[in-house]
């Protein structure tokens, strides 16, 4: 199943309520991931840029169903979810890219 490593913000309406109320919120983020058709396999809290990042596999539709559904709760904000590979799964595409470039016409370039 595809990898994803999902980043994000949370809003300060978020903040506010986890500073009222500490929680941890592996478990919630797990069940979230599986019902739109996932696993989580981690889930960080981290310090930069972005708040926390999570580890999944699930289906594409899946992957974007959580994005909607995060980023509309009015909790979360700067979702980036990025798709990973292992480096066989790319060596694999890089295999499968060489047999069919010289297939492939580029838009403007004239034909031969």
């Amino acid at each position: 199943m595809p990898i994803f490593i999902t980043q994000g913000r949370f809003t300060q309406q978020a903040l506010k309520g986890m500073l009222a109320r500490p929680e941890d919120r592996a478990e919630a983020v797990g069940e979230f991931i599986a019902k739109a058709g996932g696993r989580m396999i981690a889930y960080y809290m981290t310090f930069g840029e972005y708040d926390f990042l999570t580890i999944s596999e699930g289906p594409f539709d899946g992957a974007a169903t959580g994005a909607i559904v995060a980023g509309a709760s009015g909790a979360v904000t700067d979702l980036k979810t990025t798709f990973a590979m292992t480096s066989a799964e790319m060596k694999a595409a890089f295999t499968k890219a060489g047999s069919i470039t010289a297939s492939f016409h580029p838009a403007g370039v004239p034909l031969p």
